[in-house]
């Protein structure tokens, strides 16, 4: 059973001015619902699961483009430095793909793009590193996907989950954050785009939302 921490729905969260905020997103955004240093926190506590779980055998660590590649960064630096450091140790490689997926409410299907050819995956152990799953139908029709390739094994890491009624009731493997169905950016989580560069997760207000639409 996935562990995670659960955010409320009726989570306060915390005033913008007791963070650092850019000043060019100061009024687009209603407050911080998950703070840097408790993402840093939770991203050294699954490294440390993934190596318990998984130390000892080659690793395939596989970022999903472009909200994840933050949390990929962060989450291989904690396993770098439990490999230095204890018992058991996960040898590394990383590939990095972009998924587009085309979702109508019967199915899904995804392109890859990018990356190496998804048959080099055969035999080996992956690791999927994800930066939010929504519906999760995105991440059953990669993982279908990659199930033709026949890897040894696969598991998933996902910094969030939304808590939805669209979700198809997939969960990861290991799981940051429940977080509520609310429009969240930060942490390389973006809106057209923009809020990659803001370092705690918040919740976007109504009038960005109308600001940076396409």
């Amino acid at each position: 059973m996935a562990s995670y921490l659960q955010i409320p729905d009726d989570e306060k969260g915390h005033d913008l001015d007791l963070f650092c905020i850019p000043k060019h997103y100061e009024n687009d955004l209603e407050k911080v619902i998950i703070p840097h240093g408790l993402i840093m926190d939770r991203t050294e506590r699954l490294a440390r699961d993934i190596v318990q779980d998984m130390g000892g055998h080659h690793i395939v660590a596989l970022c999903v483009l472009k909200g994840g590649y933050k949390f990929f960064a962060d989450l291989l630096d904690y396993i770098k430095a439990l490999n230095q450091n204890s018992d058991k140790s996960v040898p590394l490689t990383v590939d990095f793909i972009r998924v587009k997926s085309y979702c109508n409410d019967k199915s899904s299907s995804v392109k890859i793009i990018g990356g190496d050819e998804l048959s080099s995956l055969s035999g080996k152990n992956v690791l999927i590193v994800e930066d939010i799953v929504e519906t999760g139908r995105t991440m059953q029709a990669l993982l279908s996907m990659l199930s033709e390739c026949n890897p040894k094994m696969v598991k998933v890491v996902s910094l969030l989950v939304k808590r939805t009624p669209r979700s198809s009731g997939y969960r990861p493997d290991y799981t940051g954050f429940e977080v509520p169905d609310a429009f969240l950016v930060g942490y390389a989580l973006d809106y057209n785009e923009y809020f990659r560069d803001l370092s705690h997760i918040c919740i976007l207000n109504d009038q960005a939302k109308e600001k940076y639409r396409v």
